[in-house]
């Protein structure tokens, strides 16, 4: 606003006096935002290797793996153990079913960090010796295979039904083995195996 005339000027400009003001308030925020910056670490690369150690059927098995790589992926291309399937990647067919710690989980969705310190039991984990797993002379016995693709998902999956206590009834079979799709449709033989292995492996 101008001077009245026969005013004197103060010298007074007040659109200056609030924009230095507002740049000194500011001279403090970004000098601690700037300090902050220099003190936080740098993130890490998710594209760079990372050191994990696997327990892979009773074995340490030390990986310098992708970040991201599952637990299905370190088994076929790290460790050469192709046992476990690469069905749907997805979850939802069971073809790739591992232990981890006595449970059932699909590996392809589980993440290879996530397993270290717990021990992998993988379909090449399962005979001793010249001996099969019950469970596998099961599946042999009843024919509960045709093409195999999904058979050590399935076999996998059906030590823990057992281990589980979901072995009791043919309906209680069918229920808790369902995440496990067999493309081939052998499933009465799946059951038949499962109900045939059960005693064993309960008792052993």
């Amino acid at each position: 606003m101008p001077d009245k005339p026969g005013s004197r000027s103060s010298g007074f400009d007040r659109r200056a006096f609030m924009a230095g003001a507002a740049g000194s308030a500011l001279i403090p925020i970004t000098a601690r935002a700037a300090s902050e910056d220099a003190r936080a670490p740098a993130a890490q690369d998710p594209s760079l290797p990372v050191e994990v150690t696997l327990n892979v059927n009773g074995k340490d098995k030390r990986l310098s793996i992708d970040a991201r790589t599952t637990v299905l992926d370190a088994l076929r291309e790290h460790l050469k153990l192709t046992g476990s399937k690469k069905g749907c990647d997805h979850g939802q067919c069971g073809a790739c079913t591992v232990l981890l710690d006595d449970r059932r989980v699909l590996s392809c969705l589980t993440l290879a960090l996530a397993a270290e310190g717990q021990e992998i039991t993988t379909i090449e984990g399962l005979a001793t010796d010249d001996r099969l797993h019950p469970m596998q002379q099961a599946f042999i016995d009843n024919d509960a295979f045709q093409c195999g693709y999904c058979t050590p998902g399935q076999i996998m999956s059906a030590i823990a039904c057992v281990k589980e206590g979901h072995a009791g009834s043919e309906a209680d079979i069918r229920e808790y083995m369902s995440g496990n799709i067999c493309r081939c449709a052998a499933y009465p033989n799946i059951v038949a195996a499962v109900k045939q292995a059960a005693p064993e492996i309960m008792k052993g």
